[in-house]
C-alpha cells in the first residue's frame, strides 16, 4: 500500500508542477507532511542533501524521501513516479513545440507562465527559510516577535552562514560546491563546538 502512495503522490507532483525542482518544493512539503512520512524539518534536511548531490533536485528529494518512507523499493516507485510525467510530457511538447515556436499564442503563454514560476520558487525560498532561518513557522505573530525580541525567533549563527555565503557567491564569485563545504564547516563550527 505504502508504494502505491508513494507512486501517486509523486506521480501527482511530477505532473502538476511547473518550473523545476525548486518550484515543486512547496508541493512536495505539503504531500510529505500530509503522508506523515518525513517532519518539515527533515524535510529540508533531505532539501539540503538533494542540493548537494548530482542530479535534479526533484528527482533526488523523490529518491531519499521514497527510501525514507519505504526502502530502495520505495526510493525507486518515487524517483519513477516524479520522473515519467516529465518524460511523457516532454516527448508529446517536443513533437509539436518547434512546429509552432513562433505562434503568437505560444509567446503568450509563456509570458502568462513566468510569474507563477517566480512565485513557486519564491514560496519554496520562504518555506526553506522557516526551518533554516526562524525558530518557529512563519506568521504574523512571529514577524511582530522579530521586531520585539529577535533573538528569540531568529536564528543567529544560520542567518550568519546565509550572509557569508551569499558575500562569497556574489562579490567573490565563489564555486557553489566550495560554498556548501564553507556553509558545511561553518556549521560544525557555530552549532556543534561553540
Amino acid at each position: 500500500m505504502i508504494f502505491l502512495k508513494l507512486w501517486i503522490t509523486f506521480l501527482k507532483i511530477g505532473l502538476f508542477s511547473f518550473g523545476g525542482g525548486y518550484a515543486m518544493i512547496p508541493m512536495i512539503e505539503k504531500e510529505i507532511e500530509g503522508n506523515g512520512w518525513l517532519s518539515a524539518a527533515e524535510f529540508f534536511d533531505i532539501i539540503a542533501i538533494a542540493e548537494m548531490t548530482p542530479g535534479p533536485i526533484a528527482v533526488n528529494s523523490a529518491t531519499f524521501v521514497g527510501y525514507r518512507a519505504a526502502g530502495v523499493l520505495g526510493g525507486l516507485v518515487a524517483t519513477l513516479g516524479v520522473s515519467i510525467p516529465s518524460l511523457v510530457l516532454i516527448l508529446i511538447i517536443s513533437r509539436y513545440f518547434f512546429k509552432f515556436q513562433n505562434h503568437p499564442l505560444n509567446t503568450v503563454m509563456f509570458y502568462g507562465i513566468r510569474p507563477v514560476i517566480a512565485g513557486l520558487i519564491t514560496t519554496a525560498a520562504v518555506f526553506v527559510s522557516e526551518t533554516a532561518i526562524f525558530k518557529e513557522e512563519l506568521s504574523i505573530n512571529l514577524i511582530t516577535k522579530i521586531f520585539k525580541q529577535p533573538l528569540e525567533v531568529l536564528n543567529i549563527s544560520s542567518i550568519l552562514i546565509f550572509i557569508i555565503s551569499l558575500v562569497a557567491l556574489k562579490k567573490y564569485k565563489l564555486h557553489p560546491i566550495l560554498a556548501i563545504a564553507l556553509s558545511g564547516g561553518l556549521g560544525v563550527l557555530l552549532f556543534y563546538v561553540f
